[in-house]
């Protein structure tokens, strides 16, 4: 269970005997309940003839409980069966041009209305990811949505569907009984819980039945038509939040662009690799098929949900338990209090940083999140976010190959370059990286200093001169007695830091400050006590940075003014202070970048005595179990 040429050897019990992701209750849930009552439904009690939605006939098929207060799930989603199939047969008998008329304009209140047209398209597709992919864009667009209404009354709107669904804001747009229906297909993991089984890869190509599909459309007609009559009442105007755009690309891209033949590859790879489930191999499909004909937001759309199904196959595999297939948390530690995670020590560091980078650390894109939240304009999605993380997937889908698919593979130098590039990969986002980011440009800023255009130094007054070499030289002194410390941390073979301190450090900052920001510091799993001090560490970087640009932009303006003869008395006063106490604060600032990067050297000694316990203890555990 060791890497191998960029690969992990691994005998996977898990058979494709596979027919289902879905546990035999959500199985039940979605694919069943709803085909159990055999009664008709006239759409025409549900819309009038001007297009309005009945909702006091849809709230008639929810059920409580005894006590009345809950809803009753199973037998709401049986009732609403008949329901939402008499709404899939009325959308699918209208022609596109008719459904744009009488739904899309109601749908304008979602800031998404040209997603509907589309949907309505994949409601008659034969494509096997049509329905789901249709459904997991609605979803998201739906939660952003209504995450819009809520702020025309609240403040801070709850992070997830379900706290969202049951808030009071929405009840008092909308009412409690629309909120209800609502919760039967999404929010609640009592109900048919659409979003979460679709967006946490659950569901195979054509499991869900496309009538909830329709009448998820047909909902979101109806809010908008209650939102309308809400903002007439009350004058209120609907904001739209801005969405999220990706920044720093350029961190982002590690992997090279993804060319046709390496798609062409992946083609025959998804059908010979263990990391795909064969009852997922259509989503697969479209996965190339989507990045071939640019549209990225489908496509990682497409890829996150079966990168979780696959890393949650091995999980359950090097974990030894089956039985969390259907509720496994990868990415976490330990599986409970006792027992430790194999499945980072069985992917590689590389491997769990990628995965930490893109879809957890807070800096970083989180993929995800965003996605699923409806918090990115699908219509412009970068193209290079997409293809990293797919040139990533490309490598795991290698690591479950036989010897012999791999060895031809290899002779393909995109591929090998793609596996170079993730065996070789570090964490950009995580608190770690984001400091070392920071110290080194607040450094590129304070070496901008000597440049400035400063008056002659006789013209400063010798006594502050004077008092200011002193306290210049205090600093310095604690440079040099820092630089010396640091001998004591790093290894005496270490050439390449043993001659920057044969140097006076004093002069020699920069390049230490540089030597020590480029050693890999691992950071999985850091402690909170150590995440605690990097906030802070990070918070003194950016004031030292804040304040080195002050000091270049006030010295520019004021030695501009010192030459045009504009400034009065007490601002030459001051400004001839302030030339005084530069060296001085330049000092002070290394002297404050240094400590910083010795925190870190710190952070680096622990995390390396922490990892090494933790891969001791693996093997021993993995010795014990063979």
């Amino acid at each position: 269970m060791m890497e191998e040429n960029g690969r992990f050897q691994l005998e996977m019990s898990i058979t494709d005997s596979i027919t289902t992701c879905l546990s035999p209750p959500v199985y039940d849930m979605v694919c069943r309940l709803g085909f159990d009552t055999k009664e008709s439904c006239d759409i025409n009690s549900l819309v009038s003839q001007h297009g309005e939605i009945c909702w006091k006939i849809l709230a008639e098929c929810i059920c409580y409980t005894d006590s009345g207060e809950n809803v009753d799930y199973l037998k709401s989603v049986s009732l609403l069966g008949p329901v939402c199939e008499a709404v899939h047969t009325h959308i699918y008998s209208l022609t596109k041009a008719q459904f744009e008329v009488r739904y899309t304009f109601w749908c304008q209140w979602t800031n998404f209305p040209e997603l509907f047209p589309e949907i309505f398209v994949a409601l008659k597709s034969l494509q096997p990811e049509a329905i789901p992919l249709s459904l997991m864009k609605l979803t998201s667009c739906l939660e952003r949505a209504l995450g819009n209404v809520f702020l025309l009354i609240g403040k801070e709107c709850p992070f997830l569907l379900r706290d969202l669904l049951v808030s009071k804001e929405l009840a008092e747009v909308f009412g409690q009984s629309v909120m209800n229906i609502l919760r039967v297909f999404i929010g609640s993991p009592h109900g048919l819980n659409l979003r979460n089984i679709l967006w946490h890869g659950f569901v195979s190509p054509k499991e869900i039945p496309p009538k909830y599909c329709s009448m998820l459309v047909f909902l979101t007609a109806g809010l908008g038509q209650l939102l309308k009559s809400y903002l007439q009442q009350t004058n209120f105007a609907l904001v739209h939040r801005p969405f999220v755009t990706f920044t720093n690309l350029k961190d982002l891209i590690i992997f090279p662009d993804i060319n046709d033949e390496v798609l062409s590859v992946v083609e025959e790879l998804i059908k010979k690799s263990t990391f795909v489930l064969k009852i997922m191999i259509p989503f697969w499909e479209a996965i190339v098929m989507k990045f071939r004909s640019h549209r990225y937001a489908d496509c990682i759309i497409l890829l996150l949900t079966q990168l979780e199904t696959g890393l949650r196959k091995i999980f359950t595999e090097v974990n030894k338990c089956p039985k969390r297939f259907l509720t496994a948390e990868m990415l976490a530690k330990q599986l409970n209090d006792v027992e430790i995670n194999h499945l980072p020590f069985f992917l590689g560091e590389s491997a769990m940083e990628f995965l930490w980078d893109f879809l957890n650390h807070q800096e970083g894109p989180r993929v995800r999140d965003h996605l699923s939240h409806g918090e990115v304009n699908l219509n412009d999605f970068p193209k290079e976010v997409t293809n990293q993380l797919l040139a990533f997937s490309i490598v795991l889908l290698f690591r479950f190959v036989g010897e012999d698919v791999l060895s031809v593979s290899m002779e393909n130098v995109s591929i090998r370059i793609l596996i170079s590039c993730a065996n070789r990969y570090c964490s950009q986002f995580h608190p770690v990286s984001q400091l070392k980011k920071k110290i080194l440009h607040c450094e590129k800023s304070i070496k901008i200093w000597p440049q400035l255009p400063l008056v002659p130094e006789e013209q400063i007054p010798e006594a502050t001169r004077l008092e200011s070499s002193s306290e210049v030289n205090d600093c310095d002194n604690l440079i040099i007695k820092i630089s010396s410390e640091l001998q004591y941390y790093m290894l005496q073979s270490d050439h390449n830091f043993n001659n920057l301190l044969d140097y006076p450090p004093t002069e020699n900052w920069s390049l230490l400050l540089h030597e020590l920001c480029s050693r890999h510091i691992r950071t999985l799993y850091c402690p909170r006590s150590v995440l605690e001090v990097l906030a802070i560490l990070q918070k003194i970087s950016v004031h030292c940075h804040l304040v080195s640009d002050q000091i270049i932009a006030t010295t520019e303006v004021r030695y501009k003014q010192w030459v045009q003869k504009t400034l009065r008395s007490r601002q030459r006063q001051n400004y001839l202070r302030m030339l005084n106490s530069i060296k001085l604060l330049s000092s002070v600032l290394q002297l404050l970048l240094l400590l910083i990067t010795m925190e870190l050297v710190s952070i680096h000694i622990v995390n390396e005595k922490n990892a090494c316990e933790y891969q001791q203890y693996l093997k021993l555990n993995i010795l014990n179990s063979s």
